[in-house]
């Protein structure tokens, strides 16, 4: 007959009760004996067989014998422990201790009374190395003498023997659980087989060797330890390194909290280390000590591999999944659906890099958005005669790309402005030599995957195969309003990150800062627009001092992560003329945005008003002779057009002459008659 959880359940606390009576008569004969009471009937015996067959019902080991198991409790401890617990689960143990001690005030279970009471007792029981204090399976009143102080059992312990799945409080917000992932990439799921079989071949859990999953796929290492904890019979829980005490009293204390939950639980640890950079001196001492001292399953997820641990390191690098393997999860994802994605499945994986919990959060989602809601025809209006499959196919890869951009977004959104890309190809007012090379640029990211893995350029070499790009101008040129067409038009997430704040004066902060701005990007291959790229990218020059030096390094360090980044790179710059022609050498597209000419502002004012916007006797050839690019144009138009709201008129030139004139004040520019003649 199948067992269920709620007949184990009953079944441990049937238990649990038995043995608490029989614990229950010895104190009482004890009390009977100190008063000089015989006790006459066989209460005992009749304990005893309630236990018995308590214990002959049990489908496997009740919590009290697994718990005095685990923690190898000798029958004098173990008495000492269900007295503590009796407390708790039965009111009479407080009248039996009381009568038990000859005192009514001293209602309470103490070491003193324990040596006295039951049998077996041996002083060893009391020591802080012995498993009561040792492992915190009962509390001591603090204040008191060690014999006479208050016992208490520990409210975690309380719970594990009541057959309640809990954790520890102290531990709550420190850790998380992880469940296995639904699939794994190949590569990843081998490594998790190879750590399997290096803990299956320890005779202990506390002779395990340590597992050090080292790289940037920080999802990726979190599936890999989930995986493999769960083929040993492990769960997993994960511990930040930031959340390491630095205190030694407190680290301590953790450690044997956390030792404790593997050897009640079955729990594995995963301490994810990857933010390790941002620790200082105290906090990387306390993590080695942690590593050092922890005797349980343990896994640590780092960059950059740790040395010179006490215990054995195995040491791994995870990478993340391939081409190949993104495909194959794609098509686990998709299932039947795959049918007709093909083409679009390999554009997925052209653009994003997700994992494999990415891949099917993804699919998930998309299948939700695309299906046909209560039998509704697929096909719109108008094309009933079409295949209805087409368009099923059709709306599914449009939501599969939508479903990766919001997959891969997250990481990114407290590191750079994100920017809803709304301007089109007809807003955009350039030359037609830099309209072809932003329309090159785009064909590049597009057609990335067939020329670097299908026609095998990046065979070839392995460095350059990031697009990058530098938008040369002065402001208001259309340097942004670019890199917002080029997002739209590829269907791409566009960040804006202003690099003087990123730059940073301390050495080895702008590297830090840049680089959690590639990985966090690297997911979704994002545009990214690196604007005020002055404030890092000045001439090179010959180094002079140390802070030459360490310029040049984080020169060099921008240059590397976009060469290697899947997505499009932008720089933006007012000062072209200021960048060292070895950094241009490495850069794809240069894009120089020149300032309007009066034709070309003209064309910008027929495109600054929207439709809907009432007008009347506008003038745009003289409103072409003003000698401002196209970002303060819209300045002008915005502001004039809340002018005109204000006074409930059509926008007239006289709300624009009244912006005008704001516009060169702030830019600090005279604005002559003959600019303005024929406005009035």
């Amino acid at each position: 007959m199948t067992t269920t959880p709620a007949d184990w359940l009953e079944a441990n606390q049937r238990y649990t009760k038995a043995a608490l009576g029989v614990l229950h008569e010895k104190l009482a004969a004890f009390a009977a004996r100190q008063s000089g009471t015989p006790q006459q009937d066989d209460g005992a015996e009749r304990a005893r067989r309630a236990l018995n067959e308590a214990s002959s019902a049990m489908p496997e080991a009740a919590r009290f014998e697994k718990l005095c198991s685990t923690f190898g409790l000798s029958d004098f401890e173990a008495d000492i422990l269900l007295l503590c617990a009796g407390m708790e689960f039965d009111g009479s143990f407080a009248l039996l201790c009381a009568a038990a001690q000859g005192d009514p005030r001293r209602n309470f279970p103490t070491f003193s009374l324990a040596l006295t009471a039951f049998g077996g007792a041996h002083w060893s029981a009391l020591s802080p190395s012995a498993p009561l204090r040792y492992w915190r399976l009962i509390e001591l009143a603090p204040g008191e003498l060690l014999t006479t102080a208050a016992l208490r059992i520990d409210e975690r312990i309380l719970h594990y023997l009541a057959g309640v799945r809990s954790i520890d409080e102290r531990m709550r917000g420190l850790t998380d659980a992880v469940a296995p992932p639904r699939s794994l990439a190949d590569s990843q799921r081998g490594i998790a087989q190879q750590v399997v079989n290096a803990w299956s071949r320890a005779d202990d859990q506390a002779l395990m060797p340590v597992i050090q999953l080292c790289g940037d796929e920080a999802v990726g290492k979190r599936a890999i330890a989930a995986t493999a904890c769960g083929a040993v019979g492990l769960n997993l829980r994960v511990i930040s390194s930031a959340a390491i005490p630095r205190n030694h009293a407190d680290r301590d204390f953790l450690v044997r909290l956390l030792e404790r939950e593997s050897a009640l639980e079955n729990d594995g640890l995963l301490l994810e280390c990857d933010d390790g950079d941002t620790l200082d001196a105290a906090g990387t001492t306390a993590v080695q000590r942690f590593l050092e001292t922890l005797r349980s399953p343990l896994i640590v997820s780092t960059r950059n591999r740790k040395h010179s641990l006490a215990r054995l390191l195995l040491s791994f690098d995870v990478k993340r999944p391939s081409s190949n393997e993104q495909r194959q999860l794609w098509e686990d994802a998709l299932g039947e659906r795959k049918s007709g994605l093909n083409g679009n499945i390999e554009t997925l994986v052209s653009h994003f890099h997700l994992d494999a919990a990415g891949v099917f959060a993804a699919a998930a989602r998309a299948v939700q958005v695309s299906a046909p809601i209560d039998g509704a025809s697929v096909a719109p209006e108008g094309q009933a005669g079409e295949p209805a499959g087409d368009h099923a196919d059709a709306a599914l890869a449009d939501a599969l790309w939508d479903a990766c951009r919001a997959e891969s977004r997250p990481r990114l959104e407290t590191l750079a402005q994100r920017i809803e890309p709304a301007a089109q190809w007809a807003d955009l007012v350039l030359p037609d030599a830099q309209r072809r090379l932003l329309r090159e640029i785009a064909i590049h990211v597009r057609q990335r995957a067939k020329v670097y893995e299908q026609w095998n350029f990046a065979s070839k070499s392995a460095r350059g195969l990031g697009i990058s790009a530098l938008f040369a101008g002065a402001s208001g040129t259309g340097k942004t309003m670019a890199a917002e067409v080029l997002a739209n038009e590829l269907r791409l997430d566009l960040y804006r990150i202003d690099l003087s704040q990123v730059v940073s004066k301390y050495i080895g902060e702008t590297e830090k800062n840049l680089r959690r701005v590639f990985d966090a990007a690297d997911e979704g291959s994002a545009v990214l627009l690196f604007d005020e790229a002055d404030a890092l990218f000045g001439k090179r020059s010959e180094v002079k001092d140390s802070h030459d030096r360490y310029a040049n390094i984080e020169i060099s360090y921008l240059l590397q992560r976009m060469e290697a980044y899947r997505g499009l790179a932008i720089l933006a710059t007012n000062l072209k003329s200021a960048l060292d022609h070895s950094f241009l050498r490495r850069i794809r597209f240069v894009v120089d945005f020149p300032f309007p000419d009066a034709s070309q502002r003209a064309e910008i004012w027929r495109h600054i008003f929207p439709e809907g916007l009432p007008t009347e006797g506008l003038r745009i050839d003289r409103l072409a002779r003003l000698n401002v690019a196209g970002g303060h144009i819209r300045n002008i138009a915005m502001n004039a057009a809340f002018l005109a709201a204000d006074s409930g008129e059509p926008l007239r030139m006289k709300h624009l002459l009244h912006a005008v004139r704001g516009e060169y004040a702030k830019l600090d520019k005279s604005l002559t008659e003959i600019d303005t003649a024929g406005w009035a």
